[in-house]
């Protein structure tokens, strides 16, 4: 039987366990949005982040950043920030940060570092470059931080529109098998609501998850990261309009508790 929706408490998701893929800061901040709006979330971290194979040229790349070498820094997600803390890297005022999006640039902030941009429209890797080249005529020395996985869509850009762009990998992105108990929730369709919140993430719940009950949700947080979900296999229920964990949280809010399977006894 559906739950109905707690309106009058201002609890949407009463009723719903949602599965938060990731751990640390981030997948604590997430729980705590879904407590506030009813739901019980399971922090199940399904990636997680590891030193890049080339510290070498990291550590070059952050001594050229504190030395001024850099007119602009690119920060496409909260990981690269904790890189950039762990580091204790001290950005000069006259080097402009660029972060990729709301989530981004809250975590910058939370550590101390500024934000100068955040693209209006996209927030994506395209979404930023097109920003940037439109307030970058000249040509400029950027600095971009990625993943060992992401794809080059920034650095093209921004290379294709004239700029000076060194390209650096900031951390490695690895699986992290679940444990049996949180494979039998899901499986057994006591988990409601799957959060994919990056290809990487995506890729993992297809891999560790191979039969999801159809009344699970699948809710992406974008439609950027709802296209890679479907390439990795999956079927997506609900797409956040914008790409922040408020928007996803929204977004699955909106919907009807799917019916629960019976729990299975643990």
């Amino acid at each position: 039987m559906n739950a109905q929706v707690d309106h009058k408490a201002g609890k949407p998701l009463s009723g719903w366990r949602v599965l938060v893929p990731r751990g640390g800061p981030w997948g604590d901040g997430v729980a705590a949005s879904l407590r506030t709006q009813g739901a019980t979330p399971v922090v199940a971290p399904l990636i997680n982040f590891a030193p890049t194979s080339d510290q070498a040229t990291l550590d070059t790349a952050f001594e050229d950043l504190q030395a001024g070498y850099f007119d602009w820094l690119t920060v496409t997600s909260a990981t690269t920030v904790d890189v950039l803390y762990a580091h204790r890297v001290q950005i000069p005022v006259e080097t402009r940060i660029a972060a990729v999006g709301e989530t981004t640039a809250a975590a910058l902030q939370a550590v101390g570092y500024r934000v100068d941009l955040v693209p209006e429209r996209d927030n994506s890797a395209a979404g930023m470059a097109e920003q940037m080249i439109g307030l970058e005529p000249e040509p400029r020395r950027i600095l971009t931080l990625r993943s060992e996985i992401a794809k080059p869509v920034l650095t093209r850009m921004l290379v294709e529109a004239g700029h000076d762009v060194r390209s650096v990998v900031a951390y490695r992105t690895v699986g992290v098998p679940v444990t049996d108990r949180i494979a039998r929730d899901v499986a057994s369709g006591r988990i409601n609501a799957i959060l994919v919140t990056s290809g990487s993430v995506a890729e993992q719940v297809h891999l560790q998850f191979p039969d999801i009950p159809a009344q699970t949700v699948i809710a992406a947080i974008g439609p950027r990261t709802a296209k890679d979900a479907r390439r990795a296999g999956l079927d997506v229920d609900v797409i956040a309009e914008r790409q922040t964990v408020g928007a996803l949280i929204e977004a699955v809010s909106r919907l009807a508790l799917p019916h629960a399977a019976d729990e299975v006894q643990l």
